[in-house]
């Protein structure tokens, strides 16, 4: 058999499964209000937290970063990449999470690759929770490292492993908001445990940083948290609506990153003008409260909604509000119907989630208004 005919019969064989991924065509700006192929919608599929993918301020501050530094880095990091807005930014970024440093990566996946194969390896251990993202996963099989998995959330589970494997480094490894449940790590209390048993924790804050905490801080803030022994990560793609990602810890932690996180140095630097932009969406995210109190409103309004319905949405208390379906054709069919009415809501299932916990991940964003969740919710009342 060909390659060609092996590879061929995979997707026939996904596609029976209900599991074979498509992608649409995005014709407008990252809004509430999208268009995609040709016509119109509500979206609840982005990770736009803020409503700031095009807000015209950092449209305006990409035009000026265009004008002071150009389109493309055209280097590396260590070669000649590292622009003057590059600094600023992690100057900027350090400052805002109240960390000594940050380092900026083109993207959270490569952060997390990056972190994990450069500060672990053979005969070091990391400590993962099984709902962790797919690339912290990756990030310690890359490592080499002795993969450790617990029960999501269960503190009991992660200290017996703590108590009981010998190692030469402990890394424990954490989303802090989940990216496909919503849900808050228990993150002091996982800060307790590696005081306890020497170990360090990195937290990816993707989906908690500009949302929760004072001024959007993040995840340190949400818990009043500060310690060595944190190695803090977040992308700038989802609430900070641009690109990028960065790594904010100790002076020691930046510099051995700088040394030997393989993912900063063997890449072309992220373009100039993201950068620049960047420091715009710090600013308003800092200033604008009002967004992250409207999605709290919607959070509220969209439980409310749906709590005398058969719906169960997952617990969150975070813009990802996951709605339970349990079959993968179940999960798409709603997702079908919900775009025949106007809604995009992805379905979401395996090997993203657990088998049999197919579900529609529903994301909201202070770009959207308190009808688009009424039309929402009407929809999904009139399917029960």
């Amino acid at each position: 058999m060909s390659l060609h005919t092996e590879l061929a019969a995979e997707l026939a064989a996904r596609e029976a499964q209900g599991l074979r991924r498509s992608r649409r065509l995005l014709e407008s700006p990252q809004r509430a209000r999208v268009t995609v192929d040709g016509r119109g919608y509500v979206a609840f599929c982005s990770n736009d937290y803020l409503g700031l993918a095009a807000d015209p301020r950092l449209s305006a501050a990409a035009n000026e970063g265009i004008a002071r530094y150009g389109v493309g880095s055209g280097a590396s990091h260590l070669i000649l990449g590292h622009s003057t807005a590059h600094h600023e930014l992690e100057v900027a970024l350090a400052a805002f999470v109240r960390q000594p440093r940050a380092l900026f990566f083109s993207t959270g996946y490569m952060a997390n690759m990056g972190v994990v194969s450069a500060l672990v390896g053979r005969g070091d251990a990391v400590f993962a929770d099984r709902l962790n993202h797919a690339s912290l996963n990756d990030a310690v099989l890359v490592s080499r490292a002795s993969f450790k998995r617990y029960a999501h959330n269960d503190l009991d589970a992660l200290e017996r492993l703590l108590a009981t494997t010998p190692a030469r480094r402990r890394l424990v490894v954490t989303d802090a908001v989940f990216s496909m449940d919503g849900d808050i790590a228990p993150v002091a209390a996982l800060l307790e445990l590696c005081d306890r048993y020497d170990a360090y924790l990195f937290i990816d804050d993707a989906h908690g940083f500009g949302v929760l905490g004072e001024a959007g801080r993040g995840a340190l803030a949400h818990f009043n948290i500060k310690s060595d022994r944190i190695i803090y990560m977040a992308t700038l793609g989802k609430a900070a609506g641009v690109a990028g990602a960065f790594v904010a810890g100790n002076e020691t932690l930046i510099e051995t990153l700088i040394q030997n996180a393989r993912t900063y140095i063997y890449t072309t630097a992220t373009p100039p003008l993201l950068a620049h932009t960047l420091l715009t969406s710090l600013q308003i995210i800092a200033q604008e409260e009002w967004r992250r109190e409207r999605l709290r409103e919607l959070i509220r309004q969209l439980r409310q909604g749906l709590a005398g319905s058969s719906w169960r949405l997952l617990p969150s208390a975070t813009p990802i509000q996951p709605l339970l379906v349990g079959g993968n054709d179940e999960a798409l069919s709603l997702s079908v119907r919900l775009a025949e009415a106007g809604l995009l809501v992805p379905a979401i299932r395996p090997p993203t989630v657990p088998q049999g916990t197919a579900r529609l991940r529903i994301s909201l964003s202070a770009d959207h208004q308190a009808e688009d969740v009424l039309r929402l919710i009407a929809a999904l009342v009139q399917r029960t």
